[in-house]
C-alpha cells in the first residue's frame, strides 16, 4: 500500500486495516510523518515532531494484540496547550518558551492506554486567544483548501492538520468554538463535548468554565471512537463529572427517523452568507428525507452570546494568566529586580491579542466594575443555558450554521478584533450553556470552500449528535473531499 493511499483513509478504514495487520503501526506513523516533512511547509500545521519517539511507541505496540487497543497503532497530533511530558507545551507563545511539563493530561494518558500514537503538536492562536491562527508566535497557519486564507481559530493547527492529512485525528480545545469552528472551515469534523465530560487535567486553561478538549477527525465514526477513549470522570479534575461514557461508536449505527431537529430563527438572521444559507437548506432536506422534522424555535437570548462570552472568558483568561511572569518557568528577561523582570517578562512574552485580553479581563474584574459587567454576565449566561433547556423539551437536537462566512483571507481581520470576535457568533452559546455541539461538513462554496453546520444537543448527549452526524454522512460525501497539496 503506498504512503499517499494510507494518510488519505478514513479512520475506520485505517483502524480496521491497523487491526488486521494489513498496516503495522510502524508504518502508518511513517507515513504521516513523510506526510508532514512535504507538506506542513505550505500550512504551518504542526509546531514540533517527536519522530523518534513515535516510531519507538510504534515498534513496541507492534508487540502487543491489536484487539485489545482501541486506538492501535493510530497517529494523533495534540494542540500545543495539552500536556505532554517532557514535550514542548508552549500554548504558541513567547513566554512559554522552553518549557517541558513534568507530567502527562489525563487525556494523554488514555490516549496512551488505548494504542495511540502521538506523533507532535499542533499550531494554534496563542493561548487559544483568536478565531483564526494568526496570533500564533510560530507564524499564521495557512488554510489547505486555499493557503491565502485562514483556517479557523484557535485549534486551526489541528483542524488543517487532519484536512491535510497530515494525521488522521487530533485533539484541540474548545472554549467559544475553538474546535468546531476550524472544523468547519477545514471541512473536518469537530466535537466539543457537554462541559465535565472530558478532563480539563493538563489543559493550559484559558476560561476556566468555559475550556473542553475534544476531537477533530476526518468523519464522525472517527470522532466517537477517539471521545469514547478520551471522555470520562477524572478525580484530578474538580469540574469532570461522574457519568458513566455511553458506547458513542455504537450510536453512529442508529437510524434517525422520527428525531426532531430545531432551527432557531436568531442563527438565520441578516449577514449569513448566502452560499452558507443554501448549504444549510440542502443539509435539512437531507434529514427530511431520512424521516426527520424539522421545526422552528428560538433562543430569544442568542444575541447576548458574543458580549457575554467576552466577558466571562477574558475574566477568567486574566486570572489563569497571571501565573506566567516569568518566575518559575517559560520566558524570563533579566532585569535588575524581580518587578521590573516581571514587567519586561509579560510585556516581551505576550502579544498583541493576549495582552488584550488579560486588560479587558482584569478591568471587568476591577473593584466599582464587578457588578457591572462581570455579575451581569453570569446572570445573562444563565438565561442563554435556560433558552437552550427550553428548546430540548420539544426537540432533539439543533441545527445552526457553523460559522456565519466562508473563510476569509490572511490578515484581513486582525486589524479590527470585534470583526474577528463575530467569526464565532454561532458557537460560543454552547460553552456559555455547556451543552455538547458538532461541526461537519454540508458543502462547499463555488470556489471550493468547505461549509460547516453545527449541530447541538442536550448536557450528555454527545450520542445523539453522533447518531444524526453519522447519518448525514452516509448520504453524503463532503466529508471525503480533501484539498489538493501535492
Amino acid at each position: 500500500m503506498s504512503k499517499d493511499t494510507l494518510t488519505s483513509s478514513l479512520t475506520a478504514g485505517l483502524v480496521g486495516m491497523l487491526r488486521d495487520k494489513k498496516v503495522s503501526p510502524s508504518e502508518a506513523v511513517s507515513a504521516y510523518l513523510k506526510r508532514i516533512e512535504q507538506v506542513n511547509p505550505k500550512v504551518n500545521a504542526v509546531t514540533s515532531v517527536d519522530s523518534e519517539g513515535a516510531l519507538n511507541r510504534a515498534r513496541a505496540l507492534e508487540k502487543q494484540d491489536p484487539q485489545s487497543l482501541s486506538l492501535y497503532g493510530l497517529p494523533i497530533l495534540l494542540k500545543e496547550n495539552i500536556c505532554v511530558i517532557g514535550q514542548k507545551t508552549q500554548c504558541a507563545s513567547k513566554i512559554l518558551e522552553g518549557f517541558r511539563p513534568p507530567y502527562d493530561a489525563t487525556v494523554v494518558e488514555r490516549l496512551n492506554q488505548a494504542g495511540a500514537v502521538i506523533i507532535g503538536t499542533a499550531n494554534m492562536d496563542e493561548f487559544a486567544f483568536g478565531s483564526s491562527c494568526e496570533t500564533s508566535c510560530h507564524g499564521a497557519t495557512h488554510k489547505p483548501w486555499d493557503t491565502k486564507r485562514i483556517p479557523g481559530g484557535s485549534s486551526g493547527g489541528s483542524a488543517a492538520a487532519v484536512a491535510a492529512e497530515l494525521a488522521p485525528m487530533a485533539l484541540g480545545s474548545d472554549t467559544g468554538g475553538s474546535i468546531r469552528q476550524p472544523a468547519a472551515l477545514c471541512g473536518v469534523v469537530g466535537v466539543k463535548p457537554t462541559y465535565g465530560r472530558v478532563s480539563r487535567y493538563g489543559l493550559v486553561a484559558f476560561g476556566s468554565s468555559l475550556d473542553q478538549i475534544g476531537p477533530l477527525t476526518k468523519d464522525v465514526e472517527g470522532a466517537a471512537l477517539l471521545l469514547s477513549v478520551i471522555a470520562g470522570h477524572d478525580p484530578k479534575d474538580s469540574t469532570s463529572v461522574n457519568k458513566e461514557v455511553e458506547p458513542y461508536t455504537q450510536a453512529t449505527q442508529k437510524p434517525v427517523k422520527g428525531m426532531k431537529l430545531g432551527i432557531p430563527r436568531e442563527y438565520f438572521a441578516n449577514g449569513l452568507d448566502p452560499e452558507v444559507q443554501q448549504s444549510l437548506d440542502e443539509a435539512l432536506g437531507v434529514y427530511k428525507k431520512m424521516g426527520l422534522s424539522v421545526q422552528e424555535i428560538s433562543l430569544p437570548h442568542t444575541q447576548y452570546a458574543v458580549p457575554t462570552y467576552y466577558i466571562v472568558a477574558t475574566a477568567e483568561a486574566s486570572s489563569n494568566l497571571a501565573r506566567f511572569d516569568g518566575v518559575r518557568y517559560g520566558l524570563r528577561v533579566p532585569a535588575a529586580n524581580t518587578q521590573e523582570m516581571i514587567k519586561k517578562t509579560r510585556g516581551q512574552g505576550f502579544g498583541p491579542e493576549a495582552k488584550r485580553r488579560i486588560i479587558l479581563g482584569t478591568y471587568v474584574l476591577s473593584h466599582g466594575y464587578y457588578d457591572a459587567y462581570y455579575l451581569k454576565a453570569l446572570k445573562v449566561r444563565t438565561l442563554i443555558r435556560q433558552d437552550f433547556d427550553e428548546a430540548f423539551k420539544s426537540v432533539d437536537a439543533v441545527l445552526t450554521p457553523a460559522t456565519p462566512t466562508p473563510a476569509f483571507g490572511l490578515g484581513e481581520k486582525t486589524d479590527d478584533p470585534l470583526q474577528m470576535y463575530l467569526s464565532d457568533i454561532f458557537t460560543i452559546s454552547a460553552n456559555l450553556a455547556g451543552v455538547p455541539a458538532m461541526t461537519l461538513p454540508c458543502g462547499t462554496t463555488k470556489a471550493g470552500l468547505p461549509i460547516g453546520m453545527q449541530l447541538m444537543s442536550p448536557v450528555f448527549t454527545e450520542e445523539r449528535l453522533f447518531q444524526l452526524g453519522a447519518a448525514y454522512q452516509k448520504e453524503t460525501d463532503w466529508h471525503t473531499r480533501r484539498p489538493s497539496l501535492a
